[in-house]
C-alpha cells in the first residue's frame, strides 16, 4: 500500500544522514527507499558503491574538520 502511495504522489524524503555539508542521504518516510545526492547535486538511488563512497567522504570530511578546529 505504501509503495502505491509513493507511486501516485511521489516520495517524501527526509534526511537520514549528513555525510558532508553538501552531500546527504535521504530516506522515504513511506516506502523506505534510500537516495543520496550525487556529483551534480541531483538525487540518485543509494547503491552499495555509493554507500562506500559516502562513508569514505564522511571520514575524510571529519578528519579535515577536526584538524581545522584544532589549529584554530
Amino acid at each position: 500500500m505504501k509503495r502505491v502511495f509513493c507511486h501516485i504522489f511521489g516520495h517524501h524524503y527526509s534526511v537520514s544522514k549528513k555525510v558532508t555539508l553538501h552531500i546527504k542521504e535521504y530516506k522515504c518516510i513511506h516506502c523506505n527507499k534510500q537516495v543520496t545526492t550525487d556529483v551534480s547535486g541531483s538525487l540518485s538511488e543509494l547503491t552499495p558503491e555509493l554507500q562506500d563512497i559516502n562513508k569514505t567522504l564522511e571520514v575524510i570530511y571529519q578528519k579535515r574538520h577536526r584538524a581545522a578546529q584544532q589549529v584554530a
